[in-house]
């Protein structure tokens, strides 16, 4: 082991000797005497048996043989570097700005007391977070991390699997006793029903699986709209059924105010994902959030 840290500084004498051009100048940006780095120089050439630079009164000129040494040392140095800041990374508080982006419902009655209680673990944190149903991303909205339903389309992102969930159909008990209760799929034909409207495409298809397979219903209403929490508060108003995923109606079942419909019906499931661009490591702020949302255990 001692042979090897041995090495390291070696490696790093040379490197500062290539850098500044000549022992001297090395001397001076290592804080040491020209002699004691040039005795070093010649010990670390005995050792390799080659002679790593011509060098003189008035001149300084790596060989081949130091030339190579050099390009091989810049990446082992490197290495050992990024070895170092992972290694010291993991056991990291989170510093710094943490800026994460989140669905503008599920961010607000989820993601933002969660983010609080991560900040209160991390004193030296500061966090912002972003809500949008537009789609954020990463370099376009300045956001450290996205959390997106559905595995994004960007190759260079990381993309983490944090949570899933069911979606359901609803509807508060008002709009029922109004309207009845749908018992089938093709019954949706006649109510209606709260649409999303996101990138000029309205999501109108509401699909479902049965004893008879796979069924898709074109549903219809007079409201939509591009944020899902005005469709969770319009389900609530009683104006109309709405497709909803359970992480963010769950309350609302446990206390009455929306009632599920076409519970032998399954609707889908989606994920949720947590995205993030690679580094060498990644940021700990980074690292320590998304780990802490996968141990959150959204549903």
């Amino acid at each position: 082991m001692e042979a090897v840290l041995d090495s390291i500084g070696d490696i790093e004498l040379f490197l500062a000797i290539a850098e500044a051009g000549g022992i001297s100048a090395a001397a001076r940006a290592l804080g040491s005497s020209p002699p004691a780095v040039s005795r070093r120089l010649a010990a670390l050439e005995a050792r390799l048996g080659v002679r790593l630079a011509e060098r003189s009164a008035r001149r300084f000129r790596l060989t081949d043989e130091g030339a190579l040494y050099v390009d091989r040392c810049r990446a082992i140095l490197g290495n050992v570097r990024d070895a170092e800041s992972e290694v010291s990374a993991r056991g990291a508080s989170a510093r710094g700005l943490l800026r994460v982006g989140a669905p503008m419902e599920l961010g607000r009655r989820r993601i933002a007391p969660l983010l609080a209680e991560f900040a209160q673990c991390h004193p030296g944190l500061e966090t912002h977070l972003v809500l949008s149903d537009a789609g954020l991303e990463l370099g376009q909205d300045g956001l450290d991390v996205a959390l997106r339903v559905h595995r994004p389309e960007d190759p260079a992102a990381i993309a983490r699997k944090i949570a899933s969930t069911r979606r359901l159909v609803c509807a508060s008990p008002d709009y029922l006793a109004r309207r009845g209760t749908p018992a089938t799929p093709a019954d949706l034909a006649h109510h209606d029903c709260l649409r999303l409207a996101r990138r000029h495409r309205l999501h109108d298809h509401w699909r479902f699986r049965g004893e008879e397979g796979q069924i898709t219903v074109k549903v219809g209403g007079q409201l939509a709209s591009g944020s899902g929490d005005v469709l969770h508060g319009w389900a609530l108003a009683g104006r109309g059924l709405s497709l909803e995923a359970l992480w963010d109606v769950e309350d609302d079942l446990q206390s009455g105010r929306l009632v599920e419909c076409l519970q032998d019906y399954w609707c889908d499931s989606i994920d949720l994902f947590a995205v993030f661009l690679p580094g060498q490591p990644i940021p700990p702020r980074i690292r320590l959030f998304v780990d802490f949302m996968a141990a959150a255990r959204l549903r």
